[in-house]
């Protein structure tokens, strides 16, 4: 059976997450934005958010399911969909001029 790990969106951006417009695809979301939280075992997505439903550490809209493969789903008020951490830019060396 699959373990995911939990992400939980930070106060700070969640009033962000509830007012931005739904997207289709994938969504980027930023590690700064999560703290991470505990693990647990389910047979899918739906099975953990019903399995963490009454407990305190329940899942809230934005929060982030991380399954044992990386891959990562967004709870969103229609449901989990798909979602990927957001990779910076490579920043190019300058080149010293003397």
């Amino acid at each position: 059976m699959p373990v995911y790990r939990v992400h939980h969106l930070k106060q700070t951006a969640r009033e962000q997450f509830r007012w931005a417009p739904h997207t289709i695809g994938a969504s980027v979301v930023r590690p700064k934005d999560y703290e991470p939280g505990q693990s647990i075992e389910a047979a899918t997505p739906y099975a953990a958010w019903l399995s963490l439903k009454e407990q305190p550490e329940a899942l809230k809209p934005g929060d982030i399911l991380e399954a044992d493969d990386g891959e990562l789903r967004i709870y969103k008020y229609v449901g989990f969909e798909q979602a990927q951490w957001q990779v910076p830019d490579p920043v190019a060396p300058q080149e010293v001029t003397s």
